[in-house]
């Protein structure tokens, strides 16, 4: 794994005092703990439950809200405060698949398991910031802690949280490697199927093979974007046949993910994808088939000004590091958020591309200083917002 970008000139601002510094090894012990409770979409229960059980045993006012009969967000709302930005992050990993090993790993500074990147090291980093202020007093800070189930696939927890809140600005904590993410990418989910005949494989055609029809429309659909969209991401995934032992099968489907630039013209490229699919499937007359939008999002662009900019940028320049915002290029529950009205920006440790891969990792130095930023924005808010 590559070095963490940013470099730390000094750990502790002027205005820390002992009580207001994080406290590393409590942050390792619970970064530990959460990345060994395995917490994929639908089954984060045990997660929440020591989530919460965590936050209560440190005096912080938690709360339960329901997202269906079983899961809950966790949530941390100081009663009677104006709320002027909350700290989200998201409790759930994708599935383990065929990984053998999952848990928590350190070597160095290297901290590896499921869930490490994306987000659990966010969230660790969140709660101790939190935690270490309000130990300290501050429990009037205009400030919320959002932990939310659901990201990895439909997005229910924030769907459920934006319902009944309503927050200015919110900041995530997915994977940026420590550079804050103003913009952000749209995304678009395609099921494209074909339906042919099932015959003898003998006898099998490519006029009304099913498989064959649809091996043409995923490749015409990727040279498209690479010829004319390069700058969209394209992923090809979960392609599937019927069962048909030694014959041709008579279904064969697959699901595409879009990922557009903010100011990408979302509608047009997805009507370039169904026209693609509407010639061929003209060319193969013996097939049927049906290209669905399942997921259209837009993606955004925050300007580069407000008080959660701003006060983000004072940190940057007390700390000597590179202020570079870019666009966060992966779907997240920001597109939600900024859909719902809320100035959202995204901000945390460790990178995109070690989020869902076998070795997933994050520098434990990251979600040290990741927690020490959140902190510090906490305070710079709550110092605007006596």
């Amino acid at each position: 794994m590559e070095a963490p970008l940013r470099k730390e000139t000094t750990e502790i601002t002027a205005t820390d005092d002992d009580r207001q510094r994080i406290d590393p090894q409590r942050l390792k012990r619970l970064f530990h703990r959460m990345v060994d409770i395995y917490s994929p979409t639908g089954k984060e229960e045990e997660l929440a439950d020591y989530v919460r059980g965590y936050l209560k045993r440190k005096g912080l006012p938690v709360s339960l809200q329901e997202v269906d009969e079983n899961r809950h967000n966790v949530l941390v709302v100081p009663p009677d405060t104006d709320i002027q930005i909350a700290l989200v992050g998201h409790l759930d990993t994708v599935s383990a698949y065929e990984l053998e090993e999952y848990g928590y790993s350190e070597e160095g500074d290297i901290i590896t398991g499921l869930g490490t990147a994306d987000m659990k090291g966010g969230c660790a980093a969140m709660m101790e910031a939190y935690l270490t202020l309000w130990r300290a007093g501050q429990t009037r800070l205009p400030v919320a802690l959002c932990l939310v189930v659901g990201e990895e696939e439909e997005g229910d927890g924030a769907a459920q949280l934006v319902k009944e809140y309503h927050f200015p600005w919110v900041i995530i904590g997915e994977p940026t490697n420590l550079v804050p993410c103003l913009s952000h990418y749209g995304y678009a989910e395609i099921q494209v199927s074909t339906q042919g005949k099932r015959v003898h494989a003998s006898l099998a055609g490519a006029a009304s093979n099913a498989v064959q029809a649809l091996l043409n429309v995923l490749l015409r659909i990727s040279r498209h974007i690479q010829r004319k969209r390069p700058d969209l991401g394209l992923n090809i995934r979960d392609l599937y046949s019927s069962q048909s032992g030694f014959a041709s099968p008579d279904y064969c489907e697959a699901w595409l993910d879009l990922h557009l630039p903010p100011s990408a013209p979302m509608g047009e490229i997805v009507t370039e994808v169904e026209e693609i699919f509407a010639k061929e499937k003209k060319r193969h007359q013996a097939v049927e088939g049906e290209c669905r939008i399942a997921t259209m999002i837009g993606g955004y662009e925050l300007p580069e000004k407000g008080p959660v900019v701003n006060a983000l940028k004072s940190i940057f320049n007390e700390r000597a590091w590179e202020w570079s915002p870019r666009a966060f290029k992966s779907h997240s529950d920001a597109n939600q958020l900024w859909a719902a009205g809320i100035k959202t920006l995204l901000f945390g440790p460790g990178s995109i591309e070690y989020a869902h891969a076998p070795q997933e990792a994050v520098a434990f130095q990251q979600v040290i200083w990741a927690a020490e930023v959140y902190k510090d924005l906490m305070l710079r808010i709550g110092s605007l917002h006596p």
